[in-house]
């Protein structure tokens, strides 16, 4: 299995350099180790880069690593991410909230089957307050902390605090998928 070309661009831009050579998966294995404090050997970033060729899937534990350093909470959820940018069979037309484009106080509707709808408040730092709550578990004044938030995918909520207490992850739109408009 060689990652997809966007999975190795966004290692790229997470390490802060190209990663053109076979050796510069000496660099990368080094900074993943320094950022998520697991191991990855440097042979097995070749084979996954495409430097070294070589058939054999890697552990679900060494993709789950990745994902973390690239700062998702599975592997499934960059995996997700990765398909609906165009990295698939489905080479599908989406678009997407890109967090980092958002500027506190930024509000975002969120809708999705059936009939529920949540607005939420960017605080910074991928994590949103819910200042209204429509048919959905998720309450007014609960923190949520995303990575993304695409047209007609579920939304993946990776931490929801409620009054202090960490309640988890939550899904919502499982599905059809949820739209948003930027308020």
């Amino acid at each position: 299995m060689i990652l997809s070309p966007n999975i190795i661009q966004l290692l790229e831009k997470r390490c802060g350099h190209p990663i053109s050579l076979p050796v510069h998966c000496s660099t990368l294995a080094l900074d993943i180790e320094s950022c998520t404090g697991e191991h990855i050997g440097v042979n097995t970033i070749k084979r996954l880069l495409g430097f070294i060729n070589d058939e054999r899937q890697p552990r679900e534990s060494t993709l789950h690593i990745i994902a973390n350093y690239l700062g998702y909470d599975s592997w499934e959820t960059l995996k997700m991410i990765d398909e609906a940018q165009g990295n698939s069979d489905f080479n599908i037309d989406v678009e997407q909230v890109w967090l980092e484009s958002l500027q506190i106080g930024d509000l975002i509707e969120i809708t999705y089957s059936p009939n529920r709808r949540v607005v939420i408040l960017y605080n910074g730092e991928n994590v949103f307050t819910v200042k209204e709550s429509g048919n959905s578990k998720l309450c007014v004044g609960d923190a949520i902390t995303l990575s993304h938030i695409i047209n007609g995918y579920p939304l993946l909520v990776e931490k929801v605090v409620r009054e202090g207490k960490d309640l988890g992850q939550f899904v919502a739109g499982k599905a059809q998928g949820v739209k948003f408009k930027i308020l």
